[in-house]
Protein backbone atom coordinates (compact mmCIF):
# COMPACT_ATOMS: atom_id res chain seq x y z
CA UNK A 1 0.00 0.00 0.00
CA UNK A 2 1.36 3.23 -0.99
CA UNK A 3 2.14 6.02 1.64
CA UNK A 4 -0.43 8.27 0.72
CA UNK A 5 -3.18 5.80 1.10
CA UNK A 6 -2.18 4.67 4.33
CA UNK A 7 -2.29 8.15 5.46
CA UNK A 8 -5.62 9.09 4.23
CA UNK A 9 -6.77 5.10 5.83
CA UNK A 10 -5.38 6.29 9.25
CA UNK A 11 -6.88 9.72 9.14
CA UNK A 12 -10.41 8.19 8.32
CA UNK A 13 -9.98 6.23 10.98
CA UNK A 14 -9.14 8.96 13.39
CA UNK A 15 -12.26 10.60 11.81
CA UNK A 16 -14.25 7.60 13.01
CA UNK A 17 -12.81 6.99 16.49
CA UNK A 18 -10.71 4.15 15.99
CA UNK A 19 -7.67 3.35 14.02
CA UNK A 20 -8.45 0.85 10.90
CA UNK A 21 -6.40 -2.28 11.04
CA UNK A 22 -4.83 -4.20 8.11
CA UNK A 23 -6.95 -5.69 5.71
CA UNK A 24 -6.76 -8.85 6.11
CA UNK A 25 -10.24 -9.60 4.90
CA UNK A 26 -10.55 -10.41 1.21
CA UNK A 27 -13.81 -8.85 -0.76
CA UNK A 28 -14.71 -9.55 -4.03
CA UNK A 29 -17.08 -7.04 -5.74
CA UNK A 30 -18.94 -8.28 -9.02
CA UNK A 31 -20.82 -5.98 -11.04
CA UNK A 32 -21.18 -5.34 -14.49
CA UNK A 33 -21.88 -1.14 -12.73
CA UNK A 34 -19.04 0.41 -12.46
CA UNK A 35 -20.35 3.40 -10.59
CA UNK A 36 -21.87 0.52 -8.42
CA UNK A 37 -18.61 -1.79 -8.04
CA UNK A 38 -16.58 1.68 -6.74
CA UNK A 39 -19.73 2.76 -4.46
CA UNK A 40 -19.02 -1.07 -2.75
CA UNK A 41 -15.55 -0.78 -2.67
CA UNK A 42 -14.97 2.52 -0.79
CA UNK A 43 -17.41 1.44 1.52
CA UNK A 44 -15.38 -2.01 1.93
CA UNK A 45 -11.88 -0.13 2.42
CA UNK A 46 -13.19 2.40 5.15
CA UNK A 47 -14.49 -0.47 6.76
CA UNK A 48 -10.60 -2.19 6.71
CA UNK A 49 -11.45 -4.44 3.94
CA UNK A 50 -9.51 -4.99 1.06
CA UNK A 51 -11.85 -4.80 -2.22
CA UNK A 52 -11.35 -6.60 -5.25
CA UNK A 53 -13.14 -5.61 -8.36
CA UNK A 54 -14.17 -7.83 -11.72
CA UNK A 55 -16.96 -6.44 -14.19
CA UNK A 56 -18.60 -10.00 -15.30
CA UNK A 57 -19.30 -13.00 -13.56
CA UNK A 58 -16.48 -14.75 -15.65
CA UNK A 59 -13.73 -12.67 -14.38
CA UNK A 60 -15.27 -13.15 -11.20
CA UNK A 61 -14.33 -16.60 -11.66
CA UNK A 62 -11.52 -15.99 -12.56
CA UNK A 63 -10.18 -13.39 -10.17
CA UNK A 64 -11.85 -15.58 -7.45
CA UNK A 65 -9.32 -18.76 -8.28
CA UNK A 66 -6.09 -16.49 -8.35
CA UNK A 67 -6.84 -14.24 -5.21
CA UNK A 68 -8.88 -16.14 -2.96
CA UNK A 69 -11.72 -13.60 -1.71
CA UNK A 70 -12.82 -14.52 1.64
CA UNK A 71 -16.49 -12.95 0.58
CA UNK A 72 -17.59 -12.49 -2.99
CA UNK A 73 -20.37 -9.66 -3.19
CA UNK A 74 -22.50 -10.71 -6.81
CA UNK A 75 -25.11 -8.57 -8.58
CA UNK A 76 -27.87 -10.51 -9.20
CA UNK A 77 -28.80 -8.83 -12.80
CA UNK A 78 -25.80 -9.64 -14.43
CA UNK A 79 -25.32 -10.47 -18.30
CA UNK A 80 -24.08 -13.94 -19.11
CA UNK A 81 -23.30 -14.87 -16.21
CA UNK A 82 -25.07 -13.39 -13.36
CA UNK A 83 -24.61 -13.26 -9.42
CA UNK A 84 -26.99 -16.88 -8.53
CA UNK A 85 -24.96 -18.90 -11.41
CA UNK A 86 -21.55 -17.27 -9.96
CA UNK A 87 -22.27 -18.44 -6.44
CA UNK A 88 -23.55 -22.16 -7.66
CA UNK A 89 -20.54 -22.31 -9.43
CA UNK A 90 -18.15 -21.23 -6.09
CA UNK A 91 -19.98 -23.53 -4.16
CA UNK A 92 -19.80 -26.39 -6.49
CA UNK A 93 -15.79 -25.98 -6.63
CA UNK A 94 -13.65 -27.28 -3.70
CA UNK A 95 -11.46 -25.02 -4.48
CA UNK A 96 -13.49 -21.54 -4.00
CA UNK A 97 -16.88 -23.39 -1.87
CA UNK A 98 -15.46 -21.82 1.67
CA UNK A 99 -16.28 -18.11 0.09
CA UNK A 100 -18.97 -16.98 1.22
CA UNK A 101 -21.44 -14.89 -1.15
CA UNK A 102 -23.73 -11.85 -0.77
CA UNK A 103 -26.07 -11.83 -3.75
CA UNK A 104 -27.72 -7.81 -4.53
CA UNK A 105 -30.90 -9.04 -6.09
CA UNK A 106 -33.35 -5.83 -7.12
CA UNK A 107 -35.56 -4.67 -4.45
CA UNK A 108 -38.95 -6.58 -3.06
CA UNK A 109 -39.65 -9.69 -2.57
CA UNK A 110 -36.41 -11.58 -4.16
CA UNK A 111 -34.63 -10.26 -1.40
CA UNK A 112 -36.67 -10.92 1.25
CA UNK A 113 -37.09 -14.59 0.04
CA UNK A 114 -34.31 -15.47 -2.06
CA UNK A 115 -35.52 -19.30 -3.21
CA UNK A 116 -38.51 -18.23 -4.01
CA UNK A 117 -38.55 -18.96 -7.96
CA UNK A 118 -35.10 -18.79 -8.65
CA UNK A 119 -34.45 -23.15 -9.09
CA UNK A 120 -31.62 -24.91 -8.61
CA UNK A 121 -28.39 -22.06 -8.25
CA UNK A 122 -29.91 -21.02 -5.33
CA UNK A 123 -29.97 -24.02 -3.44
CA UNK A 124 -26.24 -24.12 -4.17
CA UNK A 125 -25.47 -22.28 -1.18
CA UNK A 126 -26.07 -18.42 -0.92
CA UNK A 127 -24.86 -16.79 2.47
CA UNK A 128 -26.80 -13.85 2.16
CA UNK A 129 -29.10 -11.94 -0.24
CA UNK A 130 -29.56 -8.03 -0.21
CA UNK A 131 -31.76 -5.89 -1.86
CA UNK A 132 -30.97 -3.16 -4.02
CA UNK A 133 -30.77 0.04 -3.57
CA UNK A 134 -28.87 -1.37 -0.35
CA UNK A 135 -27.63 0.32 2.80
CA UNK A 136 -23.92 -0.12 2.64
CA UNK A 137 -23.86 -0.10 6.57
CA UNK A 138 -25.79 -3.20 6.33
CA UNK A 139 -23.66 -4.83 3.37
CA UNK A 140 -20.71 -4.13 5.52
CA UNK A 141 -22.15 -5.35 8.84
CA UNK A 142 -22.98 -8.71 6.66
CA UNK A 143 -19.68 -8.77 5.15
CA UNK A 144 -18.05 -8.63 8.83
CA UNK A 145 -20.27 -11.49 10.43
CA UNK A 146 -19.69 -13.40 7.13
CA UNK A 147 -16.21 -12.86 7.11
CA UNK A 148 -16.43 -13.76 11.04
CA UNK A 149 -18.09 -17.34 10.30
CA UNK A 150 -15.37 -18.68 7.34
CA UNK A 151 -12.43 -18.17 9.97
Amino acid sequence: MSWARTRVRHRLGRLEGRHPGPATTRVLVVDDDEVIRQLIAVHLRVAGFAAHLAPDGAAGLEHTRCCHPDVAILDAGMPGLDGWAVAARLRADPATASVRTIVLAPGGGVAAEPRAGLGAEVDAGVDACLAKPFDPAELVATVRRLARRRM
